[in-house]
């Protein structure tokens, strides 16, 4: 972990370089620009809206914030899993001509995504206004929340980005296990009143996305305390997990140049 932090401290720049890079490539030929990454998440919370209220008839409170809550983690953690698996073969370039830590480029992408995941939090504001959801302190919660879905971003990245490198197919699989994923976490629906009980709040508490974007919706929306027994347990994971990843990354970094 010290090592972890050295080189991010000495590869800053270059992690802030290889994010803004991204987001100027990004819209470098489109004509609205970063208005594009409102539109996607607005368009899928649209969708949800359409048919989880008017088709499946159900009333979610302060459903339109509920469900762009849910898709604005899940659209950060999916998009930097997706990256991360294939991120050393991305950057070949770099990684055969010159030393470059390989946890950079998990971290330069986590800004490059947050920088977007930002742009459409004002937009989740607007709808907090617009569904009269009341100001809370609990709100003040989403930060510890926001933390932990960083450190178990950076935990998976590292590991999949570890494997990704020696396993051609695990980008199809991490595509298709994310999907399976996508739907065992209530992005637009409550698990928890879903499912018969116990097993909504089992799926939930077991499933660390499910449990961020949970415990995320019960401080903005709800003003209630997330799950902190939940929240406390991913932590540690987390932290084991993320050790895992840069022992890996460290102990087999030189074996990725021979690899790829």
């Amino acid at each position: 972990m010290k090592r972890f932090i050295n080189d991010i401290r000495e590869y800053r720049t270059l992690c802030v370089y290889m994010a803004r890079t991204g987001l100027k490539a990004e819209v470098a030929n489109s004509y609205l620009n970063w208005i594009w990454w409102v539109l996607e998440p607005l368009a899928s919370m649209l969708v949800y809206y359409a048919i989880f209220v008017h088709v499946l008839g159900r009333n979610q409170p302060y459903y339109l914030a509920f469900v762009y809550t849910g898709t604005l983690i899940w659209s950060y953690f999916d998009r930097c899993m997706q990256f991360a698996v294939q991120s050393v073969r991305l950057n070949r370039d770099i990684v055969t001509k010159t030393y470059v830590p390989k946890p950079v480029f998990i971290v330069s992408n986590m800004l490059f995504n947050s920088f977007k995941m930002l742009i459409c939090l004002g937009l989740l504001v607007i709808v907090l206004f617009i569904q009269q959801v009341p100001v809370s302190p609990t709100m003040l919660f989403a930060v510890p929340v926001a933390l932990l879905l960083q450190l178990l971003t950076l935990g998976f990245g590292l590991i999949f980005l570890h494997f990704g490198v020696f396993v051609d197919d695990l980008v199809h699989a991490i595509r298709i296990a994310m999907h399976i994923l996508f739907y065992l976490t209530g992005v637009f629906y409550d698990l928890e009143t879903l499912l018969p009980a116990p097993w909504g709040g089992i799926l939930v508490r077991v499933n660390p996305l499910a449990c961020i974007i949970r415990s995320m919706r019960s401080c903005l929306l709800y003003g209630a305390a997330p799950d902190w027994l939940a929240l406390g347990a991913w932590t540690l994971i987390g932290f084991g997990v993320c050790a895992l990843g840069l022992r890996l990354c460290y102990k087999y970094e030189n074996t990725y140049v021979k690899v790829i």
